[in-house]
């Protein structure tokens, strides 16, 4: 299979491959960027410009011709499909979903406590589009499952760094999960070909989980016992507690992450922003994880003891995210405006980020809030 790695991918070079030239570049080797967050949920399907940019490894440009997909592992038969084979064999569905980085709004983190060697993410990191593939249920079953068998695990055409070691980036899913109609091996986002930044010519879409379980530039799937040993299962993207500090760290007492929390975020106005006073627009995104909704968004302009409602906009999707807007009367001087959002099982967003603090800077899903001041215009 023909692979050529990209190594360096800054502004420009994004700008070149289609990205919106403000985006955020906060590396560019690995290449992770985020879109200002006064641009994003206009729309609820988030163009390609403005979608999130997420590697830790190379970029690597596949023929599509010469990929060969390998499902092997506890299965009766092992395959090995290429690109067209996997169109035509199996059936073809779009699923709307949010993809969404558990390190999103990790900055908030970092002003609680230092979290060292960690891309310093905004809120940017997320977005929703239509994906289209194959499910990835049918070449399970194609397959056939053999007694064991409890994980899917997946692998990458890239090339990641970790320790001295380079391997492909990975990860695994319950089989449960992998069994259920909403995951895909998507090779269209947004009704084109997958781009290259987001996994061309073929990627896995996990919705309700972490985006580090939706694996790009696929080439391997294993059925297992036990979940991936990838170094990003097995020791990255796991949760522990704010007293655990990176140097006593042992990988296995982490929560090994998966579902999405509940999460709102105030997209406009801005933090900082001067807004006429009277009627203020206030909108943003929110998200639920695993295969709950986002039941209800609370806006308040009072340190949460009073709340308003905010309007969802657009279709109730299972595995979008809602955009939602609401009208505040603001009254001259400074005002602090707060989100949360609840989700269908009544989980609640946190009210501060302090105890969600823990070295990696996963999963803050505290209370966003904005400070604006409204001025006589």
């Amino acid at each position: 299979m023909t692979v050529k790695a990209q190594r360096r991918l800054g502004a420009d070079e994004l700008s070149e491959l289609g990205k919106h030239q403000e985006l955020i570049v906060h590396e560019s080797d690995p290449a992770n960027a985020e879109p200002p967050l006064r641009l994003l949920g206009r729309e609820f399907l988030t163009p390609y410009d403005l979608f999130y940019v997420r590697n830790h490894g190379t970029v690597p440009d596949v023929d599509a011709g010469e990929l060969r997909l390998e499902v092997n592992g506890l299965v009766d038969s092992e395959l090995v499909l290429s690109l067209q084979e996997l169109r035509k064999r199996f059936s073809r569905r779009t699923v709307t979903s949010a993809l969404h980085c558990a390190g999103n709004r990790r900055l908030e983190l970092m002003a609680v406590r230092e979290i060292p060697d960690e891309v310093p993410w905004r809120e940017g990191v997320i977005g929703s589009a239509q994906w289209t593939g194959v499910p990835l249920r049918e070449v399970l079953e194609a397959a056939g499952l053999e007694a064991g068998a409890a994980h899917v695990a997946f692998s990458g055409l890239d090339e990641v760094e970790e320790d001295g070691e380079s391997f492909a980036f990975g990860g695994s899913i319950p089989l449960a999960k992998a069994l259920s109609d909403e995951v895909l091996l998507a090779d269209e986002m947004n009704g084109a070909p997958l781009p290259l930044l987001h996994g061309f010519p073929l990627r896995v879409l996990v919705p309700g989980y972490i985006g580090a379980r939706s694996v790009k530039w696929l080439k391997a799937i294993r059925v297992q016992r036990e979940p991936s040993e990838n170094y990003f299962q097995r020791r990255s993207y796991r949760l522990f507690a704010p007293d655990v500090n990176s140097s006593e760290v042992d990988s296995d007492r982490g929560l090994m992450l998966g579902e999405l929390s509940v999460n709102a975020v105030i997209c406009r106005p801005g933090d900082g922003d001067s807004v006429a006073q009277g009627s203020v627009t206030v909108e943003g995104y929110a998200v639920a994880g695993g295969p709950r909704w986002v039941q209800r968004v609370d806006v308040s302009t009072d340190g949460g003891a009073t709340w308003t409602d905010a309007q969802l906009l657009d279709p109730d999707e299972s595995w979008a995210w809602r955009l939602w807007r609401t009208d505040l009367d603001l009254q001259p001087g400074e005002h602090e405006i707060i989100v949360r959002a609840v989700e269908s099982s009544a989980n609640v967003q946190p009210e501060q980020p302090a105890p969600l603090w823990n070295f990696k800077g996963y999963v803050n899903n505290a209370w966003h809030r904005v400070h604006v001041r409204a001025v006589d215009r």
